[in-house]
């Protein structure tokens, strides 16, 4: 019923909404995170993150376990990648299946913004003349 995982290499979307797919489930919605090119009008070379690991899918464990009951989902999967991304690379993939659309959007929207709040992943943003830790979480 979830999927969680911490990689050092390239994301699959699409593995991500296999897993969810299941013949009782009416909706489901990914978010699929990508390195953009710029952030407050200033350039993007790239962001390099980095995570507290164990700590990490532990707490993105309770964000999914959480889910499930909350949004009565059928499965969850929840990828984040640690590492060098460049621009237009997949830092974070989420998929939700539910028996409904508006559960499976409540439930995305609530993973992303939870992740983003509690687990221990830090993000670099590198510029062309300097870098900056944009917050303890990505």
């Amino acid at each position: 019923m979830i999927d969680i995982q911490l990689l050092h290499t390239t994301l699959s979307e699409q593995a991500c909404l296999d897993f969810v797919k299941t013949a009782d489930a009416g909706g489901i919605v990914t978010f699929v995170g990508t390195v953009r090119n710029a952030t407050h009008g200033k350039a993007v070379v790239r962001l390099d993150f980095e995570a507290y690991e164990p700590m990490a899918i532990s707490e993105m464990k309770k964000i999914a376990e959480a889910a499930l009951v909350a949004f009565s989902l059928k499965k969850i999967a929840v990828h984040h990648r640690v590492g060098t991304l460049a621009i237009g690379e997949v830092p974070v993939v989420i998929a939700v299946s539910a028996a409904h659309r508006k559960a499976a959007f409540d439930a995305c929207e609530y993973v992303i913004d939870t992740l983003k709040e509690t687990v221990p992943i830090w993000k670099k943003e590198i510029f062309e003349d300097g870098e900056i830790w944009v917050s303890a979480t990505p």
